[in-house]
């Protein structure tokens, strides 16, 4: 242990030497040793670098330093040193040297007494040159320039901490400090009469900066910021206030009509591409506008971001401007979104079931979850009423994971009650198939190998799949859970895509279906779906089955599975539980499905359809 111990102590002594060596030679600071009783000196390399000898000698004679002194301070630097060798002290002293080349230069040269074990006198030291600080000194001939040199320096930096307090280094522009302070100057101006504040978001940056690198998203940020400056007076102010984010505002802008014209200029500046070496970089810009025809600009920034979240919202590349009305919504919506992100937690999340049905035999072979919401005030919601709110919220991974729990556990219970359920399929968002940790708590619910089908639900089905992705259902595969595409043939899926994933199942979306049995063009097309599937080893699911012709074509078509309106329609767990006793208890030659179809039409159903 004791050896460990030393060895790593040597290492450690080894490492600060080199740390040590690594700092001397970047400060240029040579490193003496004056041993007195043998008039011998111990130079290191920075040492003969500073006099310029050429060597590399650790050896040196004393009278190499005698020799490379200044004629005329070779007295005095002998005094100083033999004043710190009376003293046995400190060392401190200053003098020229002449260089090989003859260049004079300025040394600054400090030791400390030293006595080795054996009492051996010796000075340690250090040297450095001062040639630059002795010539300014000398420029600066009275105190008073100095002072006056200082005073202007100070000055200077004052404005420089100032102006870089104020703005931002990339582009220039005010920033969020000075907007801020600006604005409040604007409340109080009683010349104002009208005041606008667009609050201006960058489309495509994060896209910009993931492909290209920084540098690109440097230069489309400062592109942008010219191209915005361009578009208004001297008057008025463009901040930015954030990474891709920008603020305008415009001091005076007359009417309405006038501000619209103006942001419709900037929006038009802003959809021009962007050079960056040889590539041309596409972007646009979202826009919220707040406007005050009274010069009061007490919540226009709030307004204005208020506005800008709603041009997010509706597709990005466009402007918005704010009314009461947009607020009020906007009030509403996030007071929805903070139930909602209670909702799984409170179990108010539970699933409704939709049967899948063999197409020729219309045997039940599988259920498809839908969440709905059982809010405490407002009842039952059926998806409509809330997952586009999860979706921009960020909430749609929580409300998979509660279904899909619901879901196992209503399956225990019709175990337990001697049924034997289809698989069910539940959907998975894309936030939570790229999950790191999504096998992990896969694993720790224990599901049933071939209980369980996961249906990509969002646009995660492109031609490159991110590799955690690919991971997450490779392992999801690999737990016997299936995997299914849902809304095959919306736009969102793809051929190569189609191949990478190697799904169990495609869903062909409802409004391919709608239309096949008056269109031969629709059949067609279904049928070309089918063909490629089949190819691929892929089952082939239709939804959208609203009628018994929907199912008939269907089956002929070649799809091996239906679910629709048709078939039925999503039912609460008790209902699916009599629903497939019903079906246990009957031959599997007679369809006990159709009838539920055409017996589960009323109004209750029929607002939860989806």
């Amino acid at each position: 242990m004791a050896e460990v111990v030393s060895g790593r102590t040597e290492e450690e002594f080894q490492d600060l030497l080199r740390r040590l060596e690594l700092a001397l030679d970047a400060s240029q600071i040579g490193v003496w040793q004056h041993n007195v009783d043998d008039k011998e000196l111990l130079w290191d390399p920075q040492m003969h670098r500073l006099y310029g000898t050429g060597l590399q000698d650790r050896k040196v004679s004393s009278d190499v330093w005698m020799k490379s002194l200044y004629p005329e301070d070779v007295e005095k630097a002998l005094r100083d040193f033999q004043i710190a060798l009376d003293a046995r002290g400190f060392y401190n002293s200053q003098f020229r040297i002449v260089l090989p080349g003859g260049e004079v230069r300025y040394i600054r040269s400090r030791a400390h007494f030293y006595e080795d074990l054996d009492g051996a006198p010796s000075f340690i030291g250090a040297e450095w040159d001062v040639t630059a600080d002795i010539l300014l000194n000398r420029e600066l001939t009275s105190q008073k320039a100095i002072a006056e040199a200082r005073a202007v320096a100070l000055e200077q930096s004052r404005t420089r901490i100032e102006y870089a307090a104020d703005h931002d280094y990339l582009t220039g522009l005010p920033n969020r400090r000075y907007l801020d302070r600006r604005l409040a100057e604007l409340r109080r101006d009683a010349v104002i009469e009208t005041l606008a504040v667009l609050h201006i978001d960058i489309d495509g940056f994060k896209e910009i900066n993931d492909k290209w690198g920084h540098a690109a998203g440097d230069a489309t940020l400062q592109s942008a910021a010219a191209r915005i400056s361009a578009a208004i007076t001297a008057n008025d102010i463009v901040a930015r206030v954030s990474g891709d984010e920008f603020v305008a505002v415009l001091v005076n802008v007359g009417s309405a009509e006038r501000l619209a014209g103006i942001v419709n200029d900037i929006l038009s500046r802003l959809r021009r591409e962007v050079r960056f070496g040889n590539e041309m970089l596409r972007i646009g810009a979202s826009i919220g506008v707040a406007l005050s025809l009274t010069g009061n600009a007490a919540n226009l920034l709030a307004e204005s971001d208020v506005a800008l979240f709603q041009a997010k919202k509706l597709g990005r590349n466009r402007a918005e401007f704010f009314t009461p009305e947009l607020q009020a919504d906007l009030h509403a919506e996030r007071r929805l979104a903070d139930e909602l992100r209670l909702a799984p937690v409170l179990r108010q999340i539970e699933p409704f079931y939709q049967i899948q049905v063999d197409a020729r035999s219309r045997r039940i072979v599988g259920l498809e979850a839908l969440a709905r919401w059982r809010h405490p005030e407002k009842g039952l919601l059926s998806p409509a009423a809330f997952l586009k709110v999860a979706d921009e919220y960020g909430l749609t991974a929580e409300i998979d994971a509660a279904v899909l729990k619901r879901a196992l556990a209503d399956r225990a219970t019709w175990v337990s009650r001697g049924l034997v359920p289809p698989r069910i399929a539940v959907n998975i968002s894309g936030r939570r198939l790229a999950d790191p940790d999504l096998i992990e708590g896969l694993e720790a619910l224990k599901i049933p190998r071939h209980a369980i089908a996961f249906e990509l639900v969002e646009t995660i089905f492109l031609d490159d799949p991110d590799d955690s992705v690919l991971a997450n259902i490779d392992g999801i595969k690999k737990m016997g859970i299936d995997i299914e595409i849902d809304d095959f043939g919306s736009g969102h899926a793809s051929l190569i895509g189609l191949v990478k994933l190697k799904p169990k199942r495609l869903k062909i979306d409802r409004q391919l279906v709608t239309a096949v049995p008056v269109s031969d063009e629709q059949r067609r097309l279904v049928s070309s779906i089918v063909d490629i599937a089949r190819a691929l080893n892929v089952e082939v699911v239709a939804e959208g089955v609203e009628t018994e012709e929907h199912a008939r074509i269907l089956a002929e078509i070649g799809c091996d599975e239906l679910q629709g309106y048709a078939i039925g329609y999503p039912s609460a767990e008790a209902e699916v539980a009599a629903l497939l006793k019903s079906a246990h208890a009957k031959s599997r030659s007679r369809s006990p499905v159709a009838g539920h179809g055409r017996t589960t039409g009323s109004a209750t159903r029929r607002s939860n359809r989806s």
